[in-house]
């Protein structure tokens, strides 16, 4: 599993994890989650925050899922995450993926800034 260093390993005086420590011996599944309007704002933030620091550190270019916690990209995963490679395997920690740069621009326009 790769490590994506520099990364954030959570948000900033939360819980919300966006790394993890270490692999388990089957990858959790990659699935799109729905996002409903009435979510709490600090999972809005901590999506944000996310959004941010996949654009930070990636930008427009495809990379590996490595360490990216997986409940944090199903929530953005098949909108503002694509996979950027068929075929894709959801269970895997090479898989590749890539920002969809004019979904997440609508979505979470503050990331970008």
């Amino acid at each position: 599993m790769l490590k994506h260093r520099g990364f954030p390993g959570r948000l900033t005086g939360t819980d919300f994890q966006f790394t993890l420590r270490r692999a388990a011996d089957k990858p959790t599944e990659l699935k799109a989650r729905q996002r409903y309007a009435d979510r709490r704002p600090a999972d809005r933030k901590a999506d944000a925050a996310f959004m941010a620091a996949l654009w930070d550190h990636f930008g427009d270019q495809p990379f590996e899922r490595g360490n990216l916690d997986a409940g944090r990209l199903s929530w953005l995963f098949g909108r503002e995450v694509v996979p950027a490679e068929q075929p894709f395997d959801p269970c895997s920690y090479e898989a590749l993926l890539r920002i969809d740069v004019e979904v997440a621009r609508r979505s979470f326009p503050g990331a970008f800034e």
